[in-house]
């Protein structure tokens, strides 16, 4: 790139006009030749000389202001009334018809008129004046290699430099580019470290066109869509100012402390209203705020991001990252800090019903997310080392990513003008244009802007031009070449067959992953009552033979005492049957003493017989 610099002065600050005039010769100082010095001189022969035998020229250039055209049309509706006929009173408008309707003149020029439209009428239907004569011959196509190339570069002027953390064009064509710069490491500012941030003519890298000073260093900047000279931004300790460039470099309006965001306001969108004056802004203190510039006093709503659904400012997720269509004008989505992109509906009745869906596909913060401008279905999404292109439809899994990188994505976006572009910036220096029509595997074109981490970044409405901001406030201007942001034959019908496919695809796989876990989950349940049912058996087979060993025992146990019993009564018997029979036996004295205790024996004093028994 070519550096040069303008110098602006004023007419006054040059001074008094010089005026010259003709006068003779003067001698002001007459040196003598000193012979001693003459006596060194050595004089060369021969004596070469290289000239050239063409006029010198130079060249000089000078860029003149910029000359604005415009183009305006008059609608004439209705005119050539006579003085003394109001065209808004029915009646004398009425009465001057009727007067024309009967003059001769009036007839027979209308009569005129009309056999000339007639023949240029069925001359207009005989021909189709618009019709396109060589639609179906394709034209030249020149495959030219995709590049870039610098056009400017704006540099913080500050000596202690900021990052370039968010940068806004101009709505009304690529004039200006507005630049957010912020700090954003822990405790990383010094009390030196400037707070402001700048409006950068595109053909003026030298000095700011206007500075903007807020209060607290500005995360993010936004122009309104529909007044191109207000501004939103979100500040770093969490607050929400506006700024009109017609007011001056100071804040029109600011939110108070304790109505605003506790963090950082890492994202602040404009709404789509009537008034123009609404918008809404995200921090990662887990809250989203709704806001009306006309009263900054307090947010008109309010959402935690509360993956339970239950509005509990305690599990809220903190917001990265935010998302909003135009022609949705009730949804939205946010990026959080934990990886989980969560789409979201305003106008929901219950709170719980405000968060729709949620998606879980990044291993760090969500620093990027946008909608396909062509295709709002399909949204992308920039963390970790990975850019992922999403499905509504499908919340389990994205539909296409890209490659792991070695270094860490920083931010990305949609081609405002292809559906198949898009950009990512990364920690060491490098944008990336993907085009997946062209290549799926692979960026189209990998630039190195400069030697420290990108952003930020940032592509105008044309989609010509793409500007990226650096770690140390560096903001670079590309030109793309033709090829990135003309759209190409079929590109349309080309993006929606393959979003349709992936879609399909990834249907498909996320209903054979649910069979194949529904079939080991019903096959674990099976083994584990199995293995219940196989212990439990062994555990009746255990008390089974339990009680058959007791009750053997008992059994045995009672026929021993039976058969002593009977022993004794037997010999009892036998000593009875000798004659001893004025002497008791044991038997009968035990017998004796259970009448005298009143209980019942089993026999009156004589034998009993057991039947069964030995």
């Amino acid at each position: 790139m070519e550096i040069q610099y303008v110098y602006t002065k004023k007419r006054s600050e040059f001074g008094r006009q010089c005026n010259f005039s003709d006068r003779p010769a003067e001698l002001h100082v007459d040196i003598a030749p000193n012979p001693s010095i003459a006596q060194e001189y050595i004089e060369r022969n021969p004596v070469d000389i290289g000239i050239q035998c063409v006029q010198e020229m130079s060249e000089h250039e000078i860029n003149t202001e910029r000359f604005e055209t415009g183009s305006r049309g008059i609608n004439h509706t209705e005119g050539g009334w006579p003085k003394d006929v109001n065209p808004a009173e029915v009646e004398q408008v009425s009465r001057y018809r009727k007067k024309v309707e009967k003059d001769e003149m009036y007839i027979n020029t209308i009569q005129q008129l009309g056999s000339i439209m007639e023949s240029r009428i069925k001359q207009n239907n005989a021909i189709d004046i618009y019709e396109e004569y060589f639609e179906d011959i394709e034209g030249d196509l020149v495959d030219e290699t995709p590049s870039a190339k610098t056009i400017n570069v704006f540099r913080d002027p500050n000596e202690i430099k900021r990052t370039a953390t968010h940068m806004s064009w101009f709505p009304d064509g690529p004039k200006k580019l507005a630049v957010a710069y912020c700090n954003l490491e822990f405790q990383g500012s010094t009390p030196d470290t400037s707070m402001e941030s700048y409006i950068w003519d595109v053909e003026n890298p030298n000095k700011p066109e206007m500075v903007l000073k807020p209060v607290s260093p500005l995360v993010c900047l936004e122009y309104n869509p529909k007044d191109s000279h207000i501004l939103l931004g979100g500040c770093y300790n969490g607050q929400i100012a506006y700024w009109d460039t017609r007011k001056g470099s100071q804040p029109v309006e600011i939110s108070p402390i304790e109505q605003s965001h506790r963090d950082p306001a890492y994202k602040t969108i404009w709404i789509q209203s009537k008034t123009g004056t609404e918008c809404f802004s995200a921090s990662s203190d887990g809250q989203v705020l709704w806001w009306d510039i006309r009263k900054m006093g307090e947010p008109t709503e309010k959402l935690y991001l509360d993956p339970t659904k239950k509005q509990d400012p305690t599990k809220a997720m903190g917001a990265m990252s935010l998302e909003y269509e135009p022609t949705m004008p009730t949804k939205f989505m946010v990026g959080c800090e934990q990886g989980t992109i969560m789409s979201c509906n305003r106008k929901a009745k219950t709170p719980a019903e405000k968060i729709v869906a949620q998606y879980n596909g990044h291993l760090g913060p969500v620093y990027s997310l946008q909608r396909n401008p062509f295709f709002p279905k399909n949204f992308l999404s920039v963390g970790d080392w990975k850019a992922r292109i999403w499905s509504e439809d499908i919340r389990e899994s994205s539909i296409m990513w890209t490659k792991q990188y070695q270094s860490y994505l920083t931010d990305g976006c949609w081609s405002p003008v292809r559906p198949s572009v898009f950009f990512i910036t990364k920690m060491d220096g490098t944008l990336d244009v993907w085009d997946i029509i062209f290549k799926q595997n692979d960026p189209t074109l990998s630039l190195q802007v400069c030697d420290e981490p990108l952003h930020s970044i940032r592509v105008q409405e044309q989609g010509r031009l793409v500007s990226c901001g650096s770690h140390s406030g560096t903001t670079t201007l590309l030109e793309l070449s033709d090829s990135l942001y003309s759209l190409q034959r079929n590109e349309k019908n080309l993006v929606t067959a393959m979003f349709e496919r992936e879609t399909r695809r990834e249907k498909i796989l996320d209903a054979r992953h649910r069979e194949m876990k529904l079939k080991e989950r019903s096959k674990s349940s099976a083994d584990k009552d199995k293995d219940e049912g196989e212990n439990k058996g062994e555990g009746e087979e255990f008390n089974e033979e339990d009680l058959y060993t007791k009750a053997e025992k008992e059994f045995y146990k009672i026929i021993e005492e039976e058969k002593k019993l009977h022993e004794r009564r037997q010999a009892t018997k036998d000593d009875m049957d000798k004659g001893d029979k004025g002497k008791q036996s044991p038997i009968q004295e035990e017998e004796g003493e259970e009448k005298a205790n009143g209980q019942p024996t089993n026999g009156s004093g004589g034998s009993q017989k057991y039947e069964g028994y030995p």
